[in-house]
């Protein structure tokens, strides 16, 4: 990505970050959970949810993170595993909604011929939040594919992902700099986004 790409790609992934955490937050409040709430996280304001080092990793190689949003289970109605996995597959989910919004509104400014910095920033809103559920998916700490993954499984057999939880962190700092995240999820982000505009081209016709 260029200098002017990393600009104009800058609004794209403020907005993914701030919707991805505020998904987390929304779904575990509603779940009975006032910890986000708290914590000043159930906002769409991206100063309240940026990670310095995630925001930067998205710049430049498409795959980042945001500060994670603090979560007490023990508050959830119901089953607390449930609960868990809800929350954690809230913050992708959210990313795939706002790109296939995104791609919808591509289709409509490319159809009306609107000026190329605004497709472009569509663009990139595309596939930063195509990016951004894929590589949270992977089922390393700290994760939400973890949790996921963890909530998938029986109660005896979760010790084996949190037991991951220390080593997380250099485990996706290893992946990323030998490129293998970018192997193994580079086709997998391409084959999502050309389903979303897909979709979202059948959407407007």
């Amino acid at each position: 990505m260029n200098l002017q790409g990393m600009i104009i790609s800058l609004p794209a992934i403020l907005l993914a970050l701030s919707v991805h955490e505020f998904a987390h937050g929304y779904v575990a409040y509603k779940l009975g959970d006032p910890t986000p709430k708290y914590q000043g996280r159930l906002t769409l304001n991206p100063l309240a949810h940026l990670d310095p080092m995630g925001t930067l990793m998205l710049i430049i190689a498409r795959f980042g993170w945001a500060k994670p949003v603090m979560v007490n289970p023990s508050n959830f109605r119901g089953n607390k595993e449930k609960g868990m996995l809800l929350v954690a597959l809230a913050g992708p989910l959210s990313n795939v909604l706002v790109a296939l919004i995104g791609g919808i509104l591509y289709n409509l400014l490319v159809k009306f011929q609107v000026q190329e910095f605004w497709v472009l920033l569509v663009f990139y809103l595309i596939i930063i939040d195509v990016s951004l559920a894929v590589f949270n998916l992977i089922p390393v700490p700290p994760l939400d594919g973890s949790k996921i993954l963890a909530g998938l499984l029986p109660s005896n057999q979760q010790y084996l992902v949190y037991k991951l939880e220390t080593y997380g962190p250099f485990i996706l700092i290893l992946l990323l700099i030998t490129n293998v995240i970018g192997m193994i999820l580079g086709p997998l982000v391409n084959a999502l986004f050309n389903f979303i505009m897909l979709i979202s081209h059948f959407i407007i016709g």
